[in-house]
Order: structure tokens, then sequence, then C-alpha cells
């Protein structure tokens, strides 16, 4: 009798610990993710994106032994509405955010994010500083428990990231500049936001072990302003390199409804210092050379951040992407912001590098996409289940499926994917709302609350071209009328990269427009 009770004793143990290692034993070609975002950072790269005036060492290393996409765009030139559109692979529309003050598990759908369907699959999920907009956007919470593992972390001294803790080189007096830099150990607690975040994200690395992958998102602060960074950085970059300034002038036939004032900027104390005239009024040279100055120096600060945490990364077994919510302005059309639908604002790197991918062929994809793509593929790369595509009509209703592609295929064939064009294949959509045609202070029409939306710009961006109209929006409803247009615009590529000249009304163009407008009306009726 007792050896029975043995024997049935000793399966249990052998069955229990079957289970258990089951549980915990990584698959061998599971992959760790680690995503890592900037803020406000258009491609100021070197290697691979061309800009000179960058210093991008690190960047440009992940650049050279991955995938970048040159003509990659965002959904939303704007912090909270761009990164839920990113991480829940839906557009604005279908998330229903357009500004910082609604959770889209509230108000639109219960939908499964990038890290939280990555969970679902036995991945450690960690946030490390600003990955989701913190506050309401994201249930106060960053979306944990659904999306994380474990707490998100924020730095310490995000509290005073717009606090008057800049020394005014005028009187030497703390304030709200926009140009801050400073000395650490002037600075609370010694450091700043994105040092934080990255020891933290090292420390991270550093706890996790072979039998469970992980999902690391970290989420960078720079260059996003004010340009609160360690002067030494300003020091790589002397004004004098920026002194040749591109057209920053509002382009030819631009309709009032499509500019921005950069409301942000002005409120600086340093900014209000030079009474720039509201809202078309010309920045002086010097601070324009400036601001560029510092944003560069702010991209050079944060390369090195990069850098540090790349150092402790395992890369032979780890798909590595980096990217940013948006863009932003510098001098373009004479904007220092986001809050548009032009490429300064919309256009993001997008850098792709991935264990078992060689990159023998050419790295360069010029093919036009979306920064919602990159949900289905890091879910593709990691070899998870593919996530299902929404339905066109309705994608809202589904909790998991994306509006966005899988760009593997672009990958793995390094080419211009012959053959699988569907017809939307490679067009970037993208959005932004406004209060009222013509820029103003309240309502904001920078950052208008959902109230306060009367207009919203539908933008397309084909190879060529790029088709924005302005049409009544109703807030209440989520309704477009496309009976009323306030405004369009149409900005040939071939001839017109830096869209400084609104073709609209050019006579011969008119096929083109009229093609364009039921594009973008069929994608958004």
């Amino acid at each position: 009798m007792w050896r029975c009770k043995v024997r049935l004793l000793l399966s249990l143990l052998c069955l229990t610990f079957l289970i258990s290692t089951t549980a915990t034993q990584r698959p061998p070609d599971q992959p760790n993710v680690l995503l890592i975002i900037l803020d406000d950072f258009r491609p100021v790269i070197n290697y691979g994106y061309g800009d000179g005036n960058a210093i991008t060492v690190n960047i440009d290393r992940l650049v050279q032994q991955g995938f970048f996409f040159q003509n990659a765009f965002a959904q939303q030139a704007l912090c909270a509405p761009s990164r839920n559109s990113m991480l829940t692979g839906r557009r604005p529309d279908t998330v229903r955010l357009y500004d910082f003050y609604s959770y889209w598990r509230q108000t639109s759908g219960n939908y499964t994010t990038l890290p939280q369907y990555f969970k679902q699959h036995g991945y450690r999920t960690h946030s490390v500083g600003k990955v989701f907009h913190p506050g309401a956007s994201s249930n106060f919470t960053d979306d944990f428990p659904l999306s994380w593992s474990e707490p998100a972390f924020h730095p310490l001294t995000d509290e005073y990231s717009n606090a008057a803790v800049c020394i005014d080189p005028a009187d030497g007096r703390l304030k709200r500049n926009l140009l801050c830099p400073v000395r650490l150990e002037t600075q609370p607690l010694h450091t700043l936001p994105d040092i934080e975040s990255t020891e933290e994200a090292k420390r991270f690395l550093s706890t996790v072990g072979m039998s469970q992958p992980y999902f690391l998102a970290v989420g960078y602060r720079k260059p996003h302003i004010p340009f609160r960074i360690p002067a030494k950085y300003l020091g790589l970059h002397p004004v004098a390199k920026f002194a040749t300034l591109d057209l920053d002038y509002p382009p030819y036939g631009l309709p009032t409804v499509a500019w921005s004032s950069y409301l942000d900027v002005r409120n600086r104390d340093d900014f209000r210092q030079l009474n720039v005239s509201f809202p078309f009024g010309p920045v002086p040279d010097d601070f324009k050379l400036r601001i560029r100055q510092h944003y560069y120096a702010a991209v050079t600060f944060v390369d090195e951040l990069i850098g540090e945490l790349l150092q402790e990364v395992d890369i032979s077994r780890t798909i590595v992407a980096l990217t940013s919510d948006h863009g932003w302005a510098l001098g373009e059309h004479g904007e220092w912001a986001k809050y548009s639908n032009y490429d300064a604002a919309v256009r993001i790197p997008l850098v792709i590098r991935a264990p078992g991918m060689q990159t023998h062929h050419q790295q360069k994809i010029d093919n036009v996409v979306e920064l919602l793509d990159l949900y289905s593929t890091l879910v593709d790369l990691a070899g998870l289940p593919p996530v299902p595509r929404c339905d066109e009509q309705r994608p809202h209703k589904a909790t998991t499926c994306t509006e966005g592609k899988s760009l593997v295929p672009l990958m793995e064939r390094n080419s211009t994917a012959d053959g699988e064009n569907d017809g939307d294949e490679w067009i970037a959509y993208s959005q932004y709302p406004r209060p009222g045609t013509y820029p103003s202070l309240f309502p904001n029409s920078d950052e208008p609350k959902l109230r306060h939306i009367k207009i919203m710009g539908y933008s397309m961006r084909t190879d060529r071209f790029r088709y924005t109209a302005w049409i009544k929006f109703n807030p209440d409803y989520f309704k477009r009328d496309w009976s009323t247009i306030y405004g369009e615009e149409l900005y040939d590529h071939w001839i017109d990269p830096q869209e400084n000249m609104n073709l609209i009304d050019r006579a011969p163009l008119a096929t083109v427009k009229d093609a364009l407008r039921a594009k973008l009306q069929e994608k958004f009726p």
C-alpha cells in the first residue's frame, strides 16, 4: 500500500516539475524586444537619413545594423494621440483621442495594446519614462496592469520638466526658458529625467534572466522642449553651422487653418522677451539659429544615453526598434512646433534591427509607411500569432486587431513589394484638429480640447504628393462633414520636398486633386 502511495507521490512531483518547467522555459528562438521612443524627434540622424549637422553616433550604429524607413509618418502630431495610436495600432479617429483627456478603454473600446499583446504571450513587459503619455489618456497608470507586468517607471525629476529651473543668462534668475542649458549639480536631485530613465532601464536589464523574454519600452523626453540639457552638448553644435536658414515662411497659398502658432514656445520666458507678434510674426534670426543649435544638442545628449542603454542589451537575442511620436518644425513654414499635418511635423525616424534578419542588401526602405504599422511588425518579428487587420468600416468593434500592416515583407525583400500593393498599401494618413479657421489663444488652436474642435484636417502622403482637406467635424458624435471644406492643400514632393508651394488651385493638377480627395474621403467617409 505504502509503495503505491510513494509511486503516486513521485508521479505527482514529476508532473508538477514538468508543468513548471514548461510554463517558465523560454522557447529557444523567442527574442526580447526593446522599443525606444523619443519625443518630438524628427529624423535628425547623420547616417542613412543624411543630416550632416547631426551628431548621432549611437543611433547611426543602429541604423547601420538594421533597416531604416525613410518615409515613415505619425498619425497625429501631438504626444498623447500619437502614442495611443501607435500602441493600440489604431487611428486617432478610432481611439477618439485628439487631446490629452480621455482613456480609450472608457471612451472608445477595450483595445489590446502592443505591450499587452506581448504580455499575454508570456513576455515580461516594463515601461520606463514617457511611453504612454502620462495622465488621463493612459488612466493615470500608463495602462498598468493591463499593458505592463509591473508599475511604469517615471523619473522623480519629471515634475521639474516645466519648472523655473533655467538660469537666465541675462540676469541670473531662475526662469521657464525655452533654451535651458544646465549643469547637473544645479538641478533638482542633480540629474535629469532621461538620465534617470536610462539608469532604470539598465537596472531592469540587469534583473532579466533567460527563462522569460522581455518587452522593454523606454521613452525619452528629449528633444521635446524646453531644451533642458547639459550645457556641454552645445559646444558640439556651434551656432555657425546653422547659419544657412532654409525657407522659413508660410507656404504660398497657405489656408490659415493649417497654421500652427507655436503657443507652447511663445509661453517660455526667454521667447516672450522677443515680443514676436501673434500669430505670424517672424522670429529674430539669431534666436532661430539658437533654437536649432539647442535642438541638435538635445538630440546628441539623448543619443549618448541610448548608447549607454544599448551596451547592456544582448543584441543577438533582442529586437531593437527606435522611433518617435512625431516630428517638430525647425522653422519650416515659419513654424517652431508640431501641431500640423506637414512633413516636418509628422515625418519620423523608424529604425528596426532584428536578430537573424541580415542587412546585406539595401538597408534603406523608401516606401511610405505609418507609425501604427509598428504593432504588427514587432509581433511578426517576435514570431507571435499575427494580429488580424481591423474591419475597415468598423475598426472599433474588435478588441484585438490593428489598422496597420506588418512591415516585415518589406524588410525581407528590401524592395518595393511589387505585386502586393492593394491600392492603399503605401499611403500614410495623418490628421489634426482645429477650433476654427484662424489661429487663436482661446481656445488654443494648437492643442484644442475635444469640445472645442470644429474642424479636422485629414492628410494623405503618397510617394509624390501630400493632399490635405480641412473639413467640418462634430466632436459630440465624432462625425465628419465633407460638404464643408475650410481649406485644401496639395504639395508635389518631386519639385517641392519642403512643401512650400500649395498647388491646390493649379488647373493642370485638378485631376490629381480630385483623385486624392476621393481617396481621402473614402478612407474617412
